[in-house]
Parts: C-alpha cells; sequence; structure tokens
C-alpha cells in the first residue's frame, strides 16, 4: 500500500508524539456495525431515533426504548475491535498516541486495549446505563433481565429516578467533563488524525478546526470526502484499519 497518501500519512504519524485521534462511525462499520446516516442501510432510516425530550416525559416512551434496545440482532454486543482500533491502540502502548476523541458508542477502543482515560466518549456509551439523577451505573444485562420479568425496566432502585442508556441521544446536552477534556488534548497535541467522521456533527467535529488554528497537523482518513479535506496536511480516501494497520506497522 505504498502509494504517496499513505506514505504522506506514515510521515506524520512518524514525525509526531502528542497525536490525538478523532473518530467516527466509519472505523466502526468496518467491524460491522451500521452507521447511522447511510441512506438505506443507517440505523436511522430503519427506526426512527428517541429525542431525549420524549424519553424523559414519556413512561410509555422510555419502555419503548428499552424494547427496541433489547430486541433484534446484537451488533454492538457482538462486533468486536479492528485492525484500526488495534492500530490506534498500538500508537497509545508506544506513548505517542495521548488520546482518542471518539463519536462512537461501542466501546471498541476499550475493548482493543486502550485505557478508559485515554478515550474521551463525545457520545457516551452504550455498554451500559446511567441514572440521570443520581449517577447510578446499571449493566444492561441485569436490565434486560429485567425486562424479561416483569415487563418493564424499573426506575433506580437508589433514587427512583430515569434509567437512560448511558449513550447521548437527540436534544441532550453534551457531556461536559468530555468536552472539556477533548478540548484540553486538542490544544496539547501535534497531529490530529480524523478516522471515519464524516466530520458534519458539531460541536464535535469543531475540534479538527480547533486543533489546525492552533498550529497542529491534521490527517483525514476517510472513504468520502469531508468538510475539512481543504484544511487538511493529508487525505486519505481509503479503509481505516488496512491503512492504519500498514502505517504503524501492526504487530
Amino acid at each position: 500500500m505504498p502509494t504517496k497518501d499513505v506514505e504522506a500519512l506514515a510521515r506524520l504519524i512518524d514525525t509526531s508524539d502528542r497525536i490525538v485521534f478523532f473518530t467516527g462511525a466509519g472505523i466502526s462499520t468496518e467491524s460491522g456495525i451500521p452507521d447511522f446516516r447511510s441512506p438505506g442501510t443507517g440505523l436511522w432510516t430503519k427506526m426512527k431515533p428517541i429525542p431525549f425530550q420524549e424519553f424523559i416525559a414519556s413512561e410509555e416512551v422510555r419502555q419503548e426504548s428499552w424494547r427496541r434496545r433489547f430486541s433484534g440482532e446484537r451488533t454492538l454486543e457482538n462486533a468486536e475491535p479492528n485492525k484500526g482500533h488495534r492500530s490506534v491502540a498500538q500508537l497509545v502502548d508506544e506513548g505517542r498516541c495521548i488520546a482518542v476523541i471518539t463519536q462512537n458508542v461501542d466501546n471498541l477502543f476499550q475493548d482493543a486495549g486502550i485505557p478508559d482515560d485515554k478515550v474521551i466518549e463525545l457520545h457516551g456509551n452504550a455498554g451500559y446505563a446511567t441514572c440521570l439523577s443520581c449517577g447510578i451505573r446499571y449493566e444492561m444485562a441485569d436490565l434486560e433481565a429485567q425486562l424479561r420479568e416483569t415487563g418493564r425496566v424499573q426506575p433506580c432502585s437508589a433514587c427512583g429516578g430515569i434509567v437512560k442508556s448511558a449513550t447521548i441521544s437527540f436534544g441532550q446536552a453534551m457531556p461536559e467533563a468530555a468536552m472539556q477534556r477533548a478540548q484540553e488534548v486538542t490544544e496539547s497535541c501535534d497531529l490530529m488524525v480524523v478516522a471515519g467522521s464524516s466530520l458534519v456533527v458539531y460541536p464535535a467535529a469543531g475540534f479538527p478546526e480547533y486543533a489546525k488554528q492552533l498550529g497542529a497537523r491534521v490527517a483525514i482518513l476517510n472513504r468520502e470526502e469531508t468538510p475539512l479535506d481543504p484544511i487538511a496536511d493529508v487525505v486519505v480516501n481509503r479503509e481505516i484499519g488496512p491503512t492504519l494497520s500498514f502505517v504503524v506497522g501492526l504487530n
């Protein structure tokens, strides 16, 4: 795969030691997880998402949300990290990647061995749930068992609050702590590698722009063009896993 664009990406990564990856759905589609927006195949074209305010306002809507969650194919649960996730994990292990800012909710970076404190989840995590009032964590397996046994997911056992998947829904505020951490690592990186993001969802997509404004180099690895291609130092329109594994010499 020694083409000019891939070689240019390799040089950027080889000459950087404070790398931040910014990742979107494209890196996880290579693990068999559908994206949200693609016409015909995207999850949102098959099932309308439930806005946060509707989830909060209606017990009926909440239970419908949980029934959706525990029916159908278990794509997220069955997915495994691909070469892209493992390549980023290798750079983290080498101490050259300081953080991963991700729009994904699938936990695949952690499954690839990246420590939790190196993964900044802008849109939350679908692998567990939390009480919106007291913050207590609930495991999905326990909530599914509860739904099967009683026909519903009960309110929080500690405070009676609403239990919700730890993902960020439409209309829900972005997580302040994650946004703050993402800003901090963006300000300290010397290279931001965008991998598998269409860069159309803001405020998340603003981080590569911000990195460039601060003098960091920006590389975009995505199968399709993005709005930020003109400001990037390198653009590679290829598959993410095979490209990254070649670039980093994945063990």
